[in-house]
């Protein structure tokens, strides 16, 4: 996969990027003005970095994730991650899970794995950017920079949608007029990148802690 990339390419492409204006929560008329759900992993804040037991350079297992302030009139839920710097026209997708049931709670390290038609409560893991079901871990190329991994969490009004193991743009199509809430976390990852250490980590860790 992309930890193929030689490290010269990594960093002559270090400008290119898709983008946070491509991801799925920004697209025209999905998610504006609707109310935050709240969403977190016990694994990593949001904004700090994903451990490597949760990318290609480790197990490459899901990361864990809880989630709350989920409106009652919810008939479902659905998340989809993205890399919103891969060297790429579009956001790279590395999970999407549709039908997760319409309540506060969460998934388990490692639950977004292959799944064939879903499960008996309807929920779905879908297809990544590899057109494969499951996880696709975090693999960004080496000195390419940090990447932005955005796990992003919608509300539904509305549980069905056609067809089986799903991809993005089978997603956005569903659930377009049908998002009641909307949560963000971002985790980053990077390869080939210096540590940050002396004055420079302890101001980053300050603000993290905020």
């Amino acid at each position: 996969m992309l930890e193929h990339v030689p490290e010269w390419l990594g960093r002559a492409l270090k400008g290119v990027r898709a983008g946070a204006g491509k991801l799925t929560v920004a697209q025209a008329g999905l998610a504006a003005g609707t109310p935050a759900l709240r969403l977190g992993s016990p694994a990593f804040a949001d904004g700090a970095a994903i451990p490597i037991r949760f990318t290609a350079d480790g197990e490459g297992v899901s990361p864990p994730l809880i989630w709350g302030n989920v409106p009652p009139e919810a008939a479902a839920l659905a998340l989809i991650v993205e890399d919103a710097d891969a060297p790429l026209p579009q956001p790279l997708v590395h999970a999407l899970v549709w039908g997760l049931p319409a309540e506060n709670g969460g998934l388990g390290e490692g639950a977004i794995r292959p799944d064939g038609d879903g499960d008996a409560d309807g929920t779905d893991v879908g297809r990544n950017s590899f057109l494969r079901e499951g996880w696709l871990p975090p693999d960004p190329p080496t000195g390419h920079g940090e990447h932005r991994y955005v796990f992003q969490l919608f509300a539904l009004s509305a549980a069905a949608m056609g067809g089986e193991t799903p991809g993005r743009a089978a997603m956005i199509k569903a659930i377009r007029g049908n998002v009641l809430a909307a949560g963000l976390l971002t985790g980053t990852y990077s390869r080939g990148q210096p540590a940050m250490v002396g004055p420079a980590a302890a101001v980053a860790r300050a603000k993290l802690a905020r």
